[in-house]
C-alpha cells in the first residue's frame, strides 16, 4: 500500500470538485472562509476550474471536465494535497474518464472526501494501492470554530493524527444555512455505540479489540461499483487476506431494506472474505426508521452478524457529524469499550 507524504509546514493545498463544486450557499461561504483559514495557517492554495463551476447534473461540470480536472490536480507536483469541495450525486460518471493506471503511477498524494467521493477513496486503495483519506470536504473546514473532529481531518494530512477517539456528542440537526453558513456543528445527542460479537449483544464492561486493514466508505457508492469494471475488490482483499479487513460502512440515501440489501450483495460478491470487524456509522436516512419490523441494526446485523467478528454501531463516521477521519487502505487498530473507541492507523 502506498501512503503518501504529510502535507509540510508552508506546502500547498489543492481543491478539486468531482462532485458537487461550492457555487452556491452556504457551501461558498464556508468554501471562502476555509480558504483564509488555510492561508492564516501559511498554507498556499490551489484551486481547480471546477470549484465555484455548477454546470454538471449531480456534479460541478460534465463528467469529462471533471475527470480532466481530478487527473490533472492529482498528478501534479504544483499542490501536496487534494480537498475535495463536497459530495453530490453523480461522481460515478466521471470513472470512465478517469486513467487510473496513471493515478497508480503517479507520486501518492493524499485525497479527502466522503460520501460520493467514496467513488475515489474506494478505488485510490483497491485500483492504485494508494491509501486515500475519509473525511469531511472543504465546506467543514469552514465553521468557527473548527471542531476537534476537523482538527483530526486536517492532522491526517500533516501526520499529526494517527490515533482517533469518539466525540462526546453528535448532531441531529444541523443550524447551518445560507444565513448562518459558518455554523459549528450542533451536536446535542449523546454517542451511544451498539456493539456485537456476532449477534451478541456486548455489554458496557466488555472490552474489544481487533484489527485489520481499513477499507470501506458510503454504501450507496459502494453497491453502485459494485460488479463494475472499477470493481476489483475480491482482487484486492485476496491480495491482503493475511492482513484481514476492517470494513466501515455508512449510508446516506438507503433505508432500512436498502441497506440491508446491499449488506447481502456485498456478501455475495466476496467482500467480506477475511473479515475482521466491522463499523457501521449513524445512517441519515436510516437513522431511526422501522419497516416491516426491521430497523438499521438488524438490516446490518443479518449479514455482519453471522461472521462472528465485532461489530461496532453508531460509530462517528459519515452523514450525521462529527466522523473520525478513517485513512482509507491502512492498518486499523480498533480499541472499544462502552461509549469509547479509538482507531490508530498505521502505514503497512
Amino acid at each position: 500500500m502506498r501512503y503518501p507524504q504529510s502535507l509540510q509546514t508552508n506546502g500547498t493545498i489543492g481543491f478539486v470538485a468531482p462532485s458537487f463544486g461550492c457555487q452556491i450557499e452556504p457551501y461558498r461561504s464556508c468554501f471562502e472562509n476555509a480558504q483564509k483559514k488555510f492561508q492564516k495557517m501559511g498554507y498556499q492554495l490551489e484551486l481547480g476550474p471546477n470549484c465555484y463551476a455548477g454546470e454538471g447534473i449531480g456534479i460541478s461540470n460534465t463528467p469529462e471536465k471533471c475527470a480532466a480536472e481530478l487527473m490533472e490536480y492529482y498528478c501534479s507536483e504544483n499542490n501536496d494535497c487534494l480537498i475535495s469541495c463536497g459530495g453530490g450525486e453523480l461522481m460515478c460518471e466521471i470513472l470512465e474518464h478517469m486513467d487510473f493506471d496513471a493515478l497508480k503511477a503517479a507520486a501518492p498524494k493524499w485525497f479527502m472526501g466522503y460520501s460520493d467521493n467514496t467513488n475515489m477513496t474506494y478505488l485510490l486503495a483497491t485500483l492504485c494501492d494508494t491509501a486515500s483519506v475519509y473525511a469531511p470536504g472543504v465546506g467543514a473546514f469552514g465553521m468557527e470554530p473548527w471542531h476537534k473532529s476537523i482538527q483530526d481531518a486536517f492532522g491526517v494530512l500533516t501526520g499529526e493524527t494517527v490515533t482517533v477517539r469518539g466525540y462526546d456528542k453528535w448532531e441531529k440537526e444541523s443550524l447551518k444555512n445560507e444565513e448562518n453558513p459558518l455554523a459549528p456543528y450542533h451536536v446535542t445527542e449523546d454517542r451511544a455505540l451498539k456493539c456485537f460479537v456476532g449477534n451478541r449483544a456486548v455489554d458496557g464492561k466488555e472490552k474489544l479489540h481487533f484489527q485489520g486493514r481499513l477499507i470501506g466508505g458510503c454504501m450507496d457508492c459502494l453497491v453502485n461499483l459494485l460488479g463494475t469494471k472499477f470493481d476489483k475488490t475480491t482482487e484486492f482483499v485476496e491480495k491482503y487476506k493475511e492482513d484481514g479487513f476492517i470494513w466501515f460502512l455508512e449510508a446516506c440515501d438507503l433505508n432500512v431494506f436498502s441497506i440491508r440489501r446491499a449488506m447481502w450483495q456485498m456478501e455475495q460478491a466476496g467482500w467480506f472474505q477475511y473479515v475482521k470487524g466491522f463499523l457501521i456509522g449513524r445512517p441519515l436516512t436510516a437513522y431511526g426508521q422501522e419497516m416491516m419490523g426491521l430497523d438499521a441494526y438488524e438490516a446490518v446485523l443479518k449479514v455482519a452478524g453471522s461472521k462472528n467478528v465485532p461489530v461496532i454501531m453508531d460509530v462517528d463516521l459519515g452523514h450525521l457529524p462529527p466522523m473520525m477521519p478513517i485513512i482509507t487502505g491502512s492498518m486499523g487498530e480498533v480499541e472499544v469499550c462502552g461509549n469509547d473507541i479509538a482507531i490508530t492507523m498505521r502505514k503497512s
